[in-house]
């Protein structure tokens, strides 16, 4: 590319003010790690390549793909989990309640962080290391029924979703991704689980509405509901407006 200048100059054209202010973007791709705490990757990388992430991935997390079948001209039929197959089986993750919920376009939610279950007696830290380090699939361990894990899947629309996790004592992991409901067919179409303890939230990724399903291994308990910057789910008013209303 040449910019038509014989001194290799490419902004010379511009004004001093806007050669000061310039910037370019790096379009350079960082590795996948690196990506998945800073700006984001796809749901399927991170089916492709679980293996290949356990320095980064926070414990707890689960993200498995689904079985979708498109039906042209007609619609789509999604599974979830079945009673003696598939992760919520392997885990041993049974909701006890269900819901749903729609979020408009331009709209977001959390982040939301529900409370982990300490056994008296133990300290949360090292409780922690128990469950998720020294015997990490010993999910009998895991008291489902005593804290809120959630379960979800999208039927619409596409997601950016973002985990942290505040456990005390385990390392401040972050992950940030990419979903994509049942209507956009292909291999972002994934489940998600999120343990107790790990702050989440999520924003719509498009133009079009979000639809969500998702079951609680606890029932709806409002004192399980935490939140943490969570001031996107408000909507301000006009500065002016709040003035003279008050």
């Amino acid at each position: 590319m040449t910019n038509g200048s014989g001194n290799g100059d490419l902004w010379q054209g511009l004004s001093e003010g806007a050669r000061a202010a310039l910037e370019t973007r790096d379009y350079s791709k960082a590795g996948l790690a690196e990506r998945l705490s800073g700006s984001g990757v796809e749901s399927r990388e991170l089916v492709e390549h679980r293996a290949e992430l356990d320095d980064v991935w926070i414990p707890g997390v689960e993200i498995f793909p689904r079985r979708v079948w498109q039906q042209r001209h007609r619609g789509w039929f999604g599974e979830f989990s079945r009673m003696n197959e598939g992760k919520l089986h392997d885990i041993g993750l049974w909701p006890r309640q269900w819901a749903t919920a729609t979020m408009f376009a331009g709209t977001a939610k959390g982040f939301h962080i529900h409370p982990p279950f300490i056994p008296e007696g133990e300290a949360p830290e090292a409780w922690f290391r128990k469950l998720f380090v020294e015997e990490p699939e010993s999910y009998g361990l895991r008291p489902y029924d005593k804290e809120q894990w959630d379960a979800m899947f999208f039927v619409q629309g596409m997601i950016e979703f973002f985990l942290v996790d505040e456990r005390a004592g385990m390392p401040r992991k972050k992950m940030r991704f990419i979903i994509e409901g049942d209507n956009i067919p292909g291999p972002n179409n994934v489940g998600l689980v999120i343990p107790s303890g790990v702050a989440h939230a999520l924003r719509c990724a498009s133009s079009q509405d979000v639809i969500m399903v998702y079951g609680t291994s606890t029932s709806f308990e409002p004192t399980f509901e935490g939140r943490i910057a969570s001031g996107v789910e408000q909507m301000p008013l006009p500065e002016d407006w709040a003035g003279y209303l008050a």
